[in-house]
């Protein structure tokens, strides 16, 4: 039996449920009944051991299983009778203040309700909307990419099929080099400042910039001393802010020799018949899903913040705990994943709030836009979605069984779908700026989660 439902604020409401206590009696002796069958004690077998023992050892819990079970039937009921949607879980306490009925127990269920949703007019909204072109200098620059990404090094001066990488022998940019080097500080070598064999790519950034400044222009076997400042925020507390002084000797030196774009280079590339032609064309059309990937992705954030524009509400704190707690977690893989140590590291709610309400409000947009507007995602476009997945793969039949064989990956294919319709049905309403930018600002930008 449930009160009226009272209204503590927007969307957080209360109701008192009461049950009979003689119902919970009568489940309780029938449950520790069912339990006596096979309790154990000792000096009894089992099954055999008095309902006293029994009542005893269980009892305390099976009766908290039968409130909790009718208890939290009764508000299922109440909540469908009062045709409320509930958001989260409630939560239950005995009832305070007024007692119960003869005969009965009280509990108030706190809980709050999804919003009422209203979409705003769309057609007010603006959206921007991201084109870029792929280009033969876009095509070049990702050439010399995948060429960079093929070096291999030779020991300047020695002559081989490549070459002896020309008459300097002095250390230059893009040169690999291996030192022996000690640091000092007020002249005491420090942790981590000394080292033989070290190797590093000149012109990487890996090194800090003093360090590679005194490099360049080193011979194999020459030395130099020079200074070192640590900037204030490096990663080594203990020298961080403090000037040392290093000294180093070049050990070996390699340049670099970059593979010639020709047949070889090609076929590296998986081009068969090493057809230069065929291999830009590869390339340019892989660009092009990569660009048009992140031109969808950036309209659709434009999309989402202008649907936040337009519909304003109260989202249920219960929602955004919930999802906050979902993002905390997820980092905390992710971070352990990359072998960071996340055991004693805390994840304050607090970080993800304003990320998780960010969600938790569109999730309801797109729910609502969804429902309103017939934009399910169809079995054609969920499978068209999967064979565009499939294409950059060797064997697409393979992948398309990958994701047609599980639900789960299925369902995030049909979310991935559901958004696109959004989209695509905003900006058939919205004010549409078409907006150009460069090839190398888009691959710059990162898309919003």
């Amino acid at each position: 039996m449930a009160t009226a439902v009272e209204t503590l604020s927007k969307l957080e409401r209360r109701l008192t449920i009461s049950v009979p206590l003689a119902d919970v009696r009568v489940e309780v002796e029938k449950r520790l009944k069912a339990r006596a069958k096979t309790a154990k004690a000792p000096g009894f077998r089992p099954g055999k051991v008095p309902m006293k023992m029994v009542a005893a050892q269980y009892g305390y819990q099976v009766e908290n299983d039968v409130l909790n079970d009718k208890v939290g039937r009764a508000f299922s009921e109440a909540a469908t009778e009062h045709k409320l949607r509930v958001a989260g879980l409630p939560s239950i306490a005995p009832k305070s203040g007024d007692p119960a009925q003869d005969g009965m127990v009280a509990f108030d269920a706190t809980f709050e309700v999804y919003p009422e949703l209203t979409i705003g007019d769309l057609t007010a909204a603006e959206v921007e909307q991201v084109k870029t072109t792929v280009s033969d200098a876009e095509i070049d620059k990702t050439i010399e990419i995948l060429r960079k990404q093929r070096v291999h090094y030779h020991v300047k001066g020695q002559s081989g099929e490549h070459g002896d990488g020309g008459a300097d022998v002095s250390a230059q940019k893009g040169d690999r080099a291996t030192v022996n080097f000690t640091g000092t500080i007020d002249g005491v070598e420090f942790q981590g400042g000394k080292s033989e064999g070290f190797v590093f790519v000149l012109g990487e950034g890996r090194m800090l910039p003093e360090f590679e400044t005194a490099t360049i222009g080193l011979k194999v076997g020459e030395s130099k001393k020079f200074p070192l400042s640590f900037p204030d925020d490096y990663h080594g507390k203990d020298v961080a802010g403090k000037t040392a002084e290093f000294t180093i000797e070049l050990t070996q030196l390699e340049w670099a020799h970059l593979p010639e774009v020709d047949g070889d280079f090609a076929r590296l590339l998986g081009v068969d018949d090493g057809d230069l032609t065929k291999m830009r064309a590869d390339i340019k059309e892989n660009l092009e899903r990569e660009v048009g990937g992140r031109v969808k992705a950036q309209t659709k954030n434009s999309v989402m913040d202008a649907l936040l524009k337009v519909c304003e509400f109260d989202v249920p704190k219960v929602l955004i705990n919930q999802d906050a707690e979902r993002l905390a977690e997820m980092t905390r893989q992710d971070m352990a994943q990359r072998g960071m140590n996340v055991k004693d590291v805390p994840f304050p709610l607090e970080m993800f709030h304003a990320q998780a309400e960010r969600r938790v409000r569109l999730g309801l947009i797109l729910a609502e836009l969804v429902k309103a507007n017939g934009l399910k995602a169809t079995f054609e476009q969920v499978e068209a979605q999967v064979a565009d997945f499939a294409k950059s793969y060797e064997d697409p039949k393979q992948v398309m069984r990958y994701y047609f064989n599980d639900k789960n990956r299925l369902a995030e294919v049909e979310a991935l779908v559901l958004e696109e319709n959004v989209v695509n049905y905003v900006l058939g309403k919205a004010k549409v700026t078409d907006k150009t930018i460069s090839f190398d600002e888009l691959m710059g930008n990162q898309a919003q989660a």
